[in-house]
Order: C-alpha cells, then structure tokens, then sequence
C-alpha cells in the first residue's frame, strides 16, 4: 500500500463569526503557518475594500453574474449577508477534497450550515466569539471600514449570528488574540487525526496486516508459507 493510497481526502476548515470578532486575523495566520492549507477565495458582490485584491481576498462580480452562478449550480454554498451574497463553487471544493487538501473558509453561519450539510465528514466548524457586544462595537468602529449606519447594520445582525453558535463544534472567545490563535491551530491539528477521517485509514492497515496473517499460515498438506 502506497503513501497515496493511505492519504486522506482533505479537511473544510469553516472559521464564522460576527463582523469584527477577528476571525479574519485568525484564519491569515493560521495559512501563515500551515502550507497545506489553502483559502478558499469566495465570489461576492460587494464592492472591493482599500487594501483588497482580486482573486486573493475574494473573486467581486456583479449580481447578475451571481445569479447566473446560482442557476447553473456552481456553488457549494452561498449566502446573503449585510446586502450582499457571497459564495465558494463546488468545483474548487471538490479539487480540494480529491487532492487531499485542507480548505479554509472564512464565511458565515449559512454557508457553514450547507457546508456541513454537504461534506459532514470533512467539515471542522469554528464560531469566534467576541468577549462582549461593546467590545465589539468599539473594534467595528475602531476598523472605520464602513458607514456609521453600516456598523448600525452589522451590529443588529451580530445578535442574529450569535444565536447560530450551536451550528458549530468549537467556540473560541476571542479576548486575547495570541490565545485564541493557539486554540484554532489546536482545533486543526487535532482534527487530522479524528476517527472519522483517519479510521478509513486504518481500517485499510487492519486488512493488508490480516492478508499478510492468512498468507503466513501453514497450508493444508502441511507446507509452511512459502518464501
């Protein structure tokens, strides 16, 4: 049995929060570290903020391009959020998995729902959460990113994401960020070696060690196994 062949598919790494819990610091230094993680570069249709980059932060198109995404069933998931729709295709999900490698989404609840609906076996779900609502407010309106209404905005819909929490399997407050970057890089390395994804695997290993057990018994004319 080859290396390849005992090699597991790869991992959907979803990391949601509210706007400004930090999960977007988080996840950069997570693909800082880890090499065999890649990002997964959503599609969306807001406007591209100072210091973004096409095709590195995210793929920005225009509505009816979306919609048309939609139609065709070219995404794995989608979602509407603070008025615009984001989304990851099912193609690049795919290439991922079958290439064994490990994809980090930075998305929110409703594409971490339909990404775990989809791939159960390969999703690993991660909620940050704010040390409080105020110190939330005060980092949105430390980051001066968008409109005074738009934080309004963000803010309200806070409270709604804030009740999905039980969507995911890890919770990390993110009140000190050095803290909260150990405790997702745990999350990640422990993930690659949970029964789910690794028990293919070592059920692969108990079947070649009870072939090579049956091939060394003596046969029946009383022969040993022959060299």
């Amino acid at each position: 049995m080859t290396s390849e062949e005992l090699k597991p598919r790869g991992l959907l790494i979803v990391v949601s929060s509210p706007s400004g819990a930090g999960k977007t610091t988080l996840c950069r230094r997570l693909i800082e570290e880890f090499s065999d993680i890649v990002f997964s570069v959503s599609y969306t249709t807001r406007p591209m903020r100072r210091g973004e980059e096409e095709g590195i932060d995210y793929h920005f198109i225009d509505e009816p391009t979306f919609s048309r995404m939609i139609e065709e069933g070219e995404f794995a998931e989608w979602a509407e959020v603070h008025q615009h729709r984001y989304g990851t295709t099912a193609e690049a999900v795919k290439q991922a998995l079958e290439g064994g490698r490990h994809v980090l989404f930075d998305i929110d609840y409703q594409g971490g729902r339909q990404i775990k609906a989809k791939f159960e076996k390969e999703a690993i779900l991660v909620f940050v959460l704010p040390p409080s609502l105020t110190e939330l407010e005060a980092r949105l309106r430390k980051r001066a990113t968008d409109a005074p209404e738009a934080i309004e905005r963000r803010l309200k819909k806070a409270h709604e994401e804030l009740k999905q929490y039980g969507l995911y399997q890890y919770l990390i407050v993110n009140d000190d960020l050095p803290r909260a970057y150990e405790r997702l890089r745990a999350i990640y390395l422990a993930a690659q070696c949970a029964l789910d994804r690794m028990g293919p695997v070592a059920e692969r290993l108990v079947k070649e060690a009870e072939s090579q057990a049956q091939a060394a018994l003596p046969s029946k004319d009383g022969d040993g196994p022959k060299g």
